[in-house]
C-alpha cells in the first residue's frame, strides 16, 4: 500500500464527484475542513447519469449558475396509451433543464479554489475502523493506497459501496432509465415537458420529452424486472417523432443508471461516515426527482458533520438520520405503490381519463406544478449551532504517486 504523505490526511473524504458530492465538499472546505474528493472517472462532466431537470423550488433556493441552465419551461403535456393529452401551464417559470456537466465542472471549480483536494480516477476499495474515523482504502491508476480520514462521506450513487462498508442501510426498490440529449433538433412551439404514461413502454413509471429550445432529452424508465430500457428507448423515440423530428438533429449523449425509489433511506449516519444523495435514497419515490433532495439534503448535512467535527458529539448527528425524514415520504410511497401496480394499458387509460377531470387534474397539477421540497428538519428541531473551524483549508494536501 502506499500510504498518503504524513500531516496530509483529510478530515472528510468524500466519495463520488456527482450534484450531492461536490455541493458537499464545497461546503465543507469553505467551513474551514480538509476535504479530499474523490471519483472514478477522469473528468467529472463526463458520463453524467441524471436528466437534470431543475423543479421551482430549487431554482429559487439555490444561486445555480446561470449559463448551466436552459430556457424555462412552463408547460407539462401528458400522454396516455391511446395518444389523448392533458394540458397544463403555469403561470411562472416551474422547471430548467441543467446543462449538468458544465455545472459539475464549475462546482468543481469553486470546491478546489475552497481548498478540496481532487483526486480522479480514484476508486474506493473499501474501509475499517481506526482510531476516531476510518482507515479508507483506495486505488489510482491500478495503485492501492490508504488514507485515514474522520469523517466518510458516501455520495456515490444509487448501488453505494460506501454504505456496505459502513454497514449503513441501502437501496432494495429500484427503476432504471435511458435517456438520449439531443441538440439542433427543430422544434416548433415553446419548451415543454411531455410525460407518456404507458406501461407497455414504461412499466411502474413513465417515458419523457424535454425540449427547451436548446436541447431535447428523450428518455424511459420503468421496473428493471418488466422492461428492457433500449428496447423501450427505441419504442418511444418512434412514437415522439410525430411530436419533434429527431431525426433531424444530432446526438450528443446517452445517459442511464439506477434510480432509487424506496424513499429516504432509515440508518444512513453513524460516527464514521453517512450517505448523501441518491445512496441515502433521497429520491422522490413518486416523480423519482432526486436533485432538490440531493442540493438540500447536502447543504444541511455539510453543516452537521461540520459541527460534529468542530464538537465531536454524536447527539449531531441524530439530525441526519434517516428516519427524521422518512416519515415525510409516506403519502409519496403509498402513490408510488398505486402506480407501479398499474399494468394494463387499459387500466392506465382510466387513470389518465381521472387526471384530466377534478379533483384528478388537481392532483396532476400539485404534482409537477407543487410548493413542496425535501423535508430538511426545523431549526427547533435540531441542536443550537455551533461555530465551524474558521481556518484555511490546507491546500498541499495530496495523495502520493
Amino acid at each position: 500500500m502506499t500510504p498518503m504523505r504524513a500531516g496530509t490526511e483529510p478530515d472528510v473524504l468524500v466519495v463520488g464527484a456527482g450534484l450531492a458530492g461536490l455541493w458537499a465538499a464545497r461546503d465543507l472546505a469553505r467551513g474551514g475542513i480538509r476535504v479530499l474528493l474523490v471519483d472514478r472517472k477522469r473528468e467529472v462532466g463526463t458520463q453524467v447519469a441524471t436528466t437534470g431537470i431543475f423543479v421551482r423550488r430549487s431554482l429559487e433556493s439555490f444561486d445555480l449558475p446561470e449559463d448551466c441552465l436552459g430556457p424555462p419551461v412552463r408547460r407539462v403535456r401528458l400522454h396516455s396509451p391511446a395518444g389523448r393529452v392533458l394540458e397544463l401551464e403555469s403561470q411562472g417559470t416551474e422547471f430548467r433543464v441543467g446543462r449538468m456537466g458544465l455545472l459539475y465542472q464549475k462546482l468543481l471549480a469553486e470546491a478546489v479554489a475552497a481548498g478540496v483536494t481532487w483526486s480522479p480516477m480514484t476508486r474506493f476499495a473499501g474501509c475499517e475502523p481506526s482510531g476516531n474515523g476510518s482507515l479508507v482504502h483506495l486505488r489510482r491508476n491500478g495503485r492501492s493506497l490508504d488514507t485515514t480520514a474522520r469523517f466518510l462521506i458516501g455520495a456515490d450513487g444509487a448501488r453505494s459501496r460506501v454504505a456496505r462498508a459502513l454497514s449503513l442501510d441501502r437501496n432494495f426498490s429500484w427503476i432504471v432509465g435511458l435517456e438520449d440529449v439531443l441538440v439542433d433538433v427543430p422544434v416548433n412551439g415553446p419548451p415543454c415537458f411531455h410525460c407518456f404514461l404507458d406501461p407497455a413502454i414504461a412499466p411502474g413509471y413513465l417515458g419523457w420529452l424535454v425540449h427547451d429550445g436548446a436541447e431535447v432529452h428523450v428518455g424511459v424508465a420503468g421496473d428493471p424486472a418488466r422492461f428492457e430500457a433500449r428496447r423501450a428507448l427505441e419504442q418511444l423515440r418512434a412514437r415522439v417523432g410525430r411530436i419533434v423530428p429527431l431525426e433531424r438533429g444530432h446526438q450528443i449523449e446517452r445517459r442511464g443508471g439506477w434510480i432509487p425509489v424506496n424513499g429516504m433511506l432509515r440508518n444512513i449516519v453513524n460516527h464514521r461516515g453517512m450517505l448523501l444523495g441518491d445512496a441515502a435514497g433521497a429520491v422522490s419515490p413518486l416523480t423519482a426527482g432526486g436533485l432538490d433532495p440531493c442540493l438540500r439534503f447536502s447543504e444541511f448535512a455539510a453543516e452537521q458533520v461540520a459541527r460534529y467535527l468542530d464538537d465531536g458529539g454524536q447527539k449531531v448527528l441524530g439530525a441526519l438520520q434517516g428516519h427524521r425524514f422518512r416519515r415525510r415520504f409516506r403519502g409519496r410511497l403509498a402513490l408510488r405503490r398505486i402506480w407501479s401496480s398499474i399494468e394494463s394499458p387499459w387500466a392506465m387509460e382510466l387513470a389518465c381519463a381521472l387526471l384530466r377531470i377534478p379533483p384528478g387534474s388537481w392532483l396532476a397539477r400539485q404534482v409537477f406544478f407543487g410548493s413542496g421540497s425535501f423535508p430538511i428538519p426545523d431549526s427547533s428541531t435540531v441542536p443550537q449551532h455551533l461555530s465551524l473551524r474558521t481556518g484555511p483549508s490546507d491546500s498541499s494536501l495530496t495523495i502520493s504517486p
